[in-house]
């Protein structure tokens, strides 16, 4: 009976096998296409009313019950009001509330911009007096902000800082000398923008009486031309990009005074070559806190500025034999007790959080471990509880935790510490969206395994509420396909370094069988792609392949994140000597396996991992039958000065560390079939980079393909671009591995 059971048990997995159907290229990368996209949460702001929150929904922002998940008040309806005077109507794209929650600014027409900017047209919307006023009719805005007691915002406009009073109407201009690749005030150049994660270059004072602001003079900075094609004659596109070892734009940071109408200077130090990556207000009106790195980024200091006098001391100062990591979402928090303040440092060897007083007296360090702190979320200072991501239980995945720091007023040697509370119960990545109250919060949990879910919870118990998020249709629609879920390992290279890795095997995988490998690398300090975390399209265009009899497989080599500052580190000065020398231990250890084809194993990257794709099918000739870069970086000397000089310090300082692991110096290696793409329109890695290589590999005599998209960016988007790229990657790997 036992094996009968067994036998129909195997016939109804085989014919639901035959039944499901194989992913298709139009369903991930159509242009109409959302077969494989996961709802979720969006837009969530929570209300200083307790127990509500908002969310943009089409057309519409409307309020709902934090505990029943149900629509309490809709606060705009943009088919319902017309803007005042008129019978015009707006299109809402986004929205910000005041602090006073009595206002809404509304994002409408939005321009892009580069990765983190754009202009838009923004409106009031007054929810006592149901008016609808436009912001300022002298043309678009960007990074439009409320000031904390709600009567004004502050945007920028052509390089300019600007100021409506919102009883009044009146636009003030707080600079004038703005100018477009000279002059930018309030707004962050090109390279802070892309390395530092930031846009707007401002902030309120919490009593709005002040804005502190960034001043970038990149006049000095050498200018990129980017054609753009299309009319009769191209035209230039031209903007200030400083290529490593090339002067930065010169930064100052200004308090400008509302009731005065006048800016004064802060004193950051004398030395002009630096970076400002950090500037936020203390609890304290009259205190700026100031982020200060130098060039080559491997000191940094915390800065309290006298508002009024413009001086300035350093409190914390954390130095490094290779570079301040300052890549932390919100990792400063001054506590609302006006003493104290919570700041990362990785002076353990691990990401952790330590308490300072405001004069910079180390009080105690809160995490310890040999894990990292993920990502500070904040202090419920009433409570005395800490919460944080973290990786304690493993590289791969990340899990909240809340932490007890209501320590007794003597610390004796037997007092021990409290150890963090993990509130999260789901392997994989969780990502947390807490109440400013600390009352609640939105867990946003996924793996490899399981399709992303949300989750409302209780602070600090953790108990859920409800599930506001199951993705019960998703699940569904992928019973139809044949979906194959990655297995993770880890390997022993000949240096006995363990590196992690997945794998994503045919769904009719035979072990007796010989299975051609296609490696996907990314591989950049930091970065990881060997996380327990739902896949996007790259994971449903894998799929594609697995179905086709391929094995894909992603490695994290030497450099990569969540293993410490030692594991990160040590590609240092040396960026792409490591990083490959594992992608190739990769190769052989899955050379050796025995359902591996050793002859037919290929590698795919994009970006840093299109410049590893380029390395390995040089550099590794002898390992890689096939290899695809799409927008690699071929040299160092091309990319910008803070993201490459982070990592491999000036040209100047560092020649070789620039030109030996170049793939245009290994150009005359290449010996299996290689395919590079690239966009013309890219303003992140320049399409100068493929050029150069190209140019190289003919030189060389090597036989290759190239293929580029007119006036794309580096993400490749824009009506069918991404679909026509991924077939076009799909006959490659069909044709050559």
């Amino acid at each position: 009976m036992k094996q009968l059971t067994f036998i129909l048990v195997l016939l109804t997995t085989f014919v639901h096998a035959q039944q499901q159907r194989p992913i298709t290229l139009a369903e991930i990368f159509g242009t109409k296409s959302n077969t494989f996209t996961a709802e979720t949460v969006s837009g969530v702001n929570w209300m200083k009313e307790g127990g509500f929150y908002t969310s943009l929904q089409p057309g519409k922002v409307v309020k709902y019950s934090i505990a029943t998940g149900e629509a309490v008040e809709t606060l705009f309806d943009q088919s319902q009001v017309s803007v005042e005077g008129t019978s015009d109507k707006i299109n809402i794209e986004g929205y910000e509330l005041s602090a006073d929650e009595r206002k809404l600014l509304l994002v409408t027409d939005e321009e892009p911009i580069y990765r983190r900017s754009s202009k838009a047209d923004n409106y009031i919307y007054n929810l006592d007096t149901k008016t609808l006023t436009k912001l300022s009719k002298n043309g678009k805005q960007q990074y439009a902000t409320f000031s904390p007691d709600g009567t004004k915002v502050a945007f920028v406009r052509e390089n300019n800082l600007f100021v409506t009073d919102l009883a009044t109407g009146e636009e003030l201009a707080i600079t004038t000398d703005g100018k477009f690749n000279e002059i930018i005030n309030g707004g962050a150049d090109w390279g802070y923008e892309e390395e530092f994660s930031m846009s707007k270059a401002f902030a309120w004072s919490p009593d709005s009486k002040r804005i502190a602001y960034y001043r970038f003079d990149e006049s000095a900075v050498p200018v990129y031309n980017m054609q753009v094609w299309g009319p009769l004659y191209p035209v230039d596109y031209n903007f200030k990009y400083p290529k490593a070892g090339e002067k930065n734009a010169t930064v100052q940071i200004l308090v400008h005074d509302l009731a005065a109408r006048k800016s004064r200077p802060m004193d950051i130090g004398p030395e002009t070559d630096m970076y400002i990556p950090r500037m936020e207000w203390t609890q304290n009106p009259d205190v700026l806190s100031v982020r200060r790195m130098n060039r080559l980024q491997n000191q940094l200091d915390l800065l309290h500025v006298n508002a009024i006098t413009g001086l300035a001391d350093v409190v914390v100062t954390e130095k490094a034999d290779t570079y301040v990591d300052i890549n932390f979402a919100d990792d400063l928090k001054y506590l609302a007790n006006g003493t104290q303040f919570i700041l990362s440092s990785e002076r353990s060897g691990y990401k952790h959080l330590y308490l300072y007083e405001m004069d910079g007296t180390l009080v105690r360090q809160l995490t310890s471990g040999d894990w990292e702190v993920s990502e500070f979320l904040g202090v419920d200072e009433a409570n005395k509880i800490l919460y944080f991501t973290s990786t304690e239980v493993s590289p791969l995945e990340r899990h909240f935790y809340s932490l007890d720091i209501d320590l007794p007023r003597r610390i004796t040697r037997r007092y021990k510490a409290p150890t963090p509370v993990r509130l999260s119960n789901k392997r994989g990545i969780n990502r947390i969206l807490l109440s400013p109250d600390f009352q609640y919060y939105l867990e946003y949990n996924s793996s490899m395994a399981a399709v992303p879910t949300v989750a409302l919870r209780k602070a600090p118990s953790g108990e859920v509420l409800r599930t506001p998020e199951t993705n019960a249709k998703l699940i569904a629609t992928l019973n139809e396909y044949r979906i194959v879920k990655p297995e993770f390992f880890q390997f022993n290279t000949s240096e006995n370094v363990m590196l992690n890795g997945w794998m994503m095997k045919p769904a009719n995988f035979d072990a007796s069988k010989k299975y051609p490998v296609l490696m996907f690398v990314y591989g950049g300090p930091g970065s990881q792609t060997v996380v327990d975390s739902w896949g996007g399209r790259d994971y449903f265009w894998h799929q594609t392949l697995a179905d086709k009899g391929y094995i894909v497989v992603s490695i994290d080599n030497r450099g990569t994140g969540a293993r410490g500052k030692a594991f990160r580190t040590v590609t240092y000065a040396q960026l792409g000597k490591l990083e490959v020398k594992d992608q190739i231990e990769g190769a052989k250890y899955l050379g050796a396996l025995p359902y591996v084809d050793k002859d037919r194993i290929g590698i795919w990257g994009w970006s840093y991992g299109g410049y590893m794709a380029s390395l390995c099918m040089t550099v590794g000739a002898e390992y890689f039958k096939a290899g695809i870069a799409v927008a690699p970086v071929t040299s160092w000397r091309f990319y910008d000065t803070i993201y490459t000089e982070r990592y491999l310090k000036r040209p100047q300082d560092n020649p070789s560390g620039y030109d030996d692991n170049s793939p245009i110096t290994h150009a005359d290696k290449l010996k299996g079939k290689f395919l590079i793409i690239h966009g013309t329109g890219d303003d992140n890695v320049h399409f100068q980079n493929s050029v150069e290589f190209v140019d190289a590999l003919v030189e060389a005599n090597k036989d290759f393909e190239t293929f580029y998209y007119p006036n794309r960016a580096h993400g490749l988007r824009g009506g069918n671009t991404r679909l026509h790229l991924y077939r076009k990657m799909t006959q490659f790997v069909e044709e050559n591995l």
